[in-house]
């Protein structure tokens, strides 16, 4: 752990220490356009700025309410944060709904919340009006744009009380199974959390991070924005969006500003691959990179290979990589590796990896290759777990990963059932000890190394074998080029009394292309009408007419992509494909952070309501 002055017991503390030792220092730096036009923020102005918009909120918002924060990336929303922070409001970071996009996620954060304000921008609320008189949540909401509060509200601040166990944010679970629930997150669970990144990356004031992912969201958050602040170094920031529409952004950035610090899930380091051109790739100098960070999903070891294959030439070194585990539950990091290290990988029987045993094996046929997510972090507990007796998992077995520490949240806002069943956990063998917090993620350890494997409520078991949906999700992917990448969702659904497998997938827009242009086969669509009452009704993509068998991976024709899928699956995982539907581009289910949701697909085929390819 980092040693900060031990006077500074919150966040307050922390800006205002560095607003006094470096007051001219740039501390964020914003991308507007992803690449040149840049503002910045001093750490005398965003504390200054952070003074102004409290003093407002004390004068119409009682300390320990909550606020729903609604901006677009940018340094508005950094003030409006810490803002909150200086008013003593418990802030709920989340993201303007987009035109003519679903309203549910802000109406069960703000139903959960019972949140009655809303902070945000003059323009959002003008965006957002139309919308918010069919909408009683939004409709009954106060609602204070920050922008128009004068700077010179920051004279009238008023220190809050506050202190280390006071909370300080809620961080919205993406809702990847579930609702989205209320993390609550205190002063000292952020400090601790941030201590323990500043140390695993190895920062200092000499580092500078490149950080494209979302504020509104544990790793954009606490990762990309607090984290800079800690640790006294600079960080440019840009929208996701701008990542999104253009990757080699990301990349540029770095290179332009000698980023040393930067990451993000393992879609983003695959979209690189994919998108970056080689006449791109010959400008970048990726030598300065430090720390590419690995995280909030399942690391493909494939990914890792193909980038640094594809980026060396740049000066990325794959001993920059850091696979690292977290969760909002436990603020962020939960486990991380050594910075000078290349990732930890170990290889194992698949068919062992089925029936949670772990089978360490040389690469041969039948194996899966694993990427660690480093080791158990200062102060922090990591246990494999059985999920249902409770009990400690032996070496070599897949278990439930619990998790115990400074940094675990309290609970979930206004949730004490929940709270209960997951923050205080206890070994069968230990009741009256520590308690510990269920990730609900399943994995094992080997030599201290923490293995992630999968989801314990996405787990598809069949015929008395676990199998993990990101796998055959891989294997889908791989199939054909017209699928399209992480777009996918793999899920069982009860036929007869059995477990049988589902799997739909979006395809490329130019699929409608090469149908129209096909000469060879006949595609209609269908509805297929379940005789098992557990399935009812649901919908089925295509089929041919044709009864011919296609090898071509790259044919036009629906029946054959769909033989490809059949095929792959079939071969890598020994499993028999009961229904396959392709689905319009965007019509996966996803989270606000991008996650596919195999909950809210697995519905969506029961009822039929799925947007079918036609």
């Amino acid at each position: 752990m980092s040693s900060l002055n031990k006077k500074i017991k919150t966040l307050v503390d922390l800006l205002q220490h560095r607003a006094i030792q470096n007051p001219e220092k740039i501390g964020y730096s914003f991308l507007i356009d992803g690449e040149i036009e840049t503002v910045n923020l001093t750490y005398k102005q965003l504390e200054q700025r952070s003074r102004a918009i409290a003093a407002y909120l004390q004068s119409v918002c009682p300390q320990g309410e909550v606020a729903l924060l609604l901006y677009q990336p940018g340094l508005e929303y950094i003030t409006t944060f810490f803002g909150c922070l200086y008013a003593g409001v418990i802030a709920i970071p989340a993201y303007p709904p987009r035109p003519n996009r679903s309203l549910d996620r802000i109406q069960t954060i703000i139903r959960d919340s019972k949140a009655k304000i809303a902070l945000t921008t003059k323009s959002i609320i003008s965006s957002l009006e139309p919308r918010a008189s069919e909408t009683p949540e939004l409709e009954n909401l106060g609602w204070l744009a920050t922008d128009q509060i004068p700077d010179y509200f920051a004279d009238q601040w008023l220190e809050p009380n506050i202190n280390e166990n006071t909370l300080a944010f809620l961080q919205y679970t993406s809702g990847s199974t579930a609702k989205p629930k209320g993390v609550m997150i205190t002063h000292q669970n952020l400090l601790h959390n941030s201590g323990l990144i500043h140390q695993c990356f190895g920062h200092s004031g000499e580092s500078k991070g490149v950080i494209w992912l979302p504020p509104y969201h544990d790793m954009g958050l606490i990762g990309g924005i607090l984290q800079p602040l800690y640790g006294a170094f600079p960080v440019i920031l840009m929208s996701p969006l701008m990542f999104l529409q253009s990757p080699v952004r990301w990349l540029k950035a770095i290179s332009r500003y000698q980023g040393t610090t930067s990451g993000g899930p393992n879609f983003a380091y695959d979209l690189c691959v994919r998108k970056i051109k080689p006449e791109q790739i010959q400008t970048l100098d990726l030598s300065s990179w430090e720390v590419a960070f690995n995280g909030a999903e399942p690391i493909s070891a494939e990914v890792l290979e193909r980038f640094t294959n594809t980026f060396s030439v740049c000066g990325f070194r794959r001993e920059a990589f850091y696979p690292c585990y977290g969760m909002a539950e436990a603020t962020l990091i939960i486990s991380g590796g050594n910075k000078f290290s290349p990732p930890v990988e170990t290889k194992v029987a698949a068919r062992a990896l089925e029936k949670n045993q772990i089978v360490l094996v040389y690469p041969t046929e039948g194996t899966k290759t694993l990427v660690g997510c480093g080791q158990t972090l200062p102060e922090q507990q990591i246990k494999i777990v059985h999920p249902e007796k409770l009990t400690l998992c032996t070496e070599g077995e897949v278990g439930e990963i619990w998790v115990s520490g400074p940094s675990i949240a309290g609970g979930y806002w206004q949730k004490p059932e929940a709270t209960k069943q997951i923050f205080a956990a206890y070994l069968a063998e230990a009741p009256g000890k520590e308690p510990f917090m269920r990730t609900g993620d399943l994995g094992f350890l080997e030599a201290g190394e923490l293995f992630v494997t999968g989801r314990l409520k996405d787990v598809i078991i069949i015929n008395g074998r676990n199998h993990y949906p990101q796998d055959i999700e891989w294997t889908v992917e791989q199939s054909h080029p017209l699928i399209r990448p992480g777009c996918i969702a793999s899920f069982s659904v009860e036929v007869g009394g059995e477990e049988r497998l589902v799997v739909v997938a979006e395809v490329e827009r130019k699929f409608r292309q090469l149908l129209e242009r096909s000469q060879k086969s006949k595609i209609k669509s269908q509805k297929y009408e379940s005789t098992d009452k557990s399935v009812g009704s649901v919908a089925v993509g295509f089929f041919s007419e044709r009864n011919g068998k296609s090898e071509n991976k790259n044919s036009d024709n629906s029946q054959d992509l769909i033989k490809s899928i059949q095929r792959s699956v079939s071969i890598n995982h020994d499993l028999q494909i009961y229904q396959i539907l392709l689905l319009k581009p965007g019509a996966i289910p996803k989270t606000s952070s991008g996650k596919v949701q195999r909950y809210a697909c697995r519905e969506g085929f029961l009822a039929g309501t799925l947007k079918i390819f036609d």
